[in-house]
């Protein structure tokens, strides 16, 4: 996730709206050193041109006015034409990060609750009973939730209790997930993966005594992949086998449970 030294420090991501607030970035921090070394160049200029010589008791001043109309108009001007540029991209990219599609490719409920995570693929059925294709975490099982590459993916947030927050740091973006959204379609958001890989997701709102354990995975693989991967599901394997038969790591590979401390924690709370 990291970035190039021009990133100053903030991460490129994964996804194209993760793309999309990098530049906004990036474009924002150029102006800002615009601005800033300007005000710099200014402020050394008036105190070397202006400054008092030694052993001098002539200092020549700046020639003093009570008012200069064309300045003051100037430097109210060109703030306001900066704040309005910057207003005009941001508006432009957080409209581009909060776009929905009509149709996605792909859709995936994300049910929060106290301390872990479910992701449903309402649109598959599971052999096993009927209902859709479900990965569900477990104190002793990081939940994975795998995803196609460069296909529209849209998230559909619900919470059972109290409010949490999906939060990918590779996607650059975060959404509290709200209790008494049952179907979630009212809480959404959607992202195109770019990239390959294993990345961690947390639960980025104070939740409760093990909101700290709320770790999940995005494991990002090819489109082809994703279907056999959702077949497999459907007849009935468990996500670790249905990794396993595309040629994917079973269990977790970005974080690992934390039963222990938890076992810890439950064990001194009694």
């Amino acid at each position: 996730m990291r970035g190039s030294w021009l990133s100053w420090g903030w991460p490129e991501g994964i996804t194209d709206e993760a793309h999309a607030m990098h530049d906004l970035w990036i474009g924002s921090t150029i102006a800002a050193l615009v601005v800033g070394i300007a005000v710099w160049i200014l402020i050394a200029y008036a105190a070397i041109r202006y400054r008092k010589r030694k052993n001098s008791d002539d200092a020549e001043l700046p020639r003093q006015t009570a008012y200069n109309l064309p300045l003051e108009v100037v430097y109210t001007i060109i703030p306001f034409v900066i704040i309005a540029v910057l207003f005009f991209f941001t508006v432009s990219t957080q409209n581009e990060v909060q776009e929905r599609s009509d149709e996605p490719d792909v859709t995936v409920a994300v049910n929060a609750f106290k301390w872990n995570w479910q992701f449903v693929y309402p649109e598959t059925t599971d052999d096993n009973g009927g209902e859709p294709v479900s990965t569900v975490g477990s104190s002793d099982e990081v939940p994975i939730l795998v995803l196609p590459t460069d296909q529209t993916i849209r998230f559909e947030l619900a919470s059972a209790d109290v409010i949490h927050s999906f939060w990918v740091p590779e996607f650059l973006f975060k959404l509290d997930v709200i209790p008494g959204n049952e179907n979630g379609r009212d809480n959404v958001f959607e992202v195109t993966v770019r990239e390959e890989g294993a990345y961690v997701g947390r639960c980025a709102e104070l939740c409760g005594t093990y909101h700290a354990f709320m770790n999940f995975e995005v494991r990002s693989v090819s489109a082809d992949d994703f279907e056999d991967y959702l077949a497999a599901r459907e007849e009935g394997l468990s996500t670790y086998d249905a990794l396993e038969s595309i040629g994917q790591p079973g269990a977790s590979t970005s974080t690992t449970p934390f039963e222990g401390e938890r076992e810890q924690a439950a064990a001194s709370d009694d």
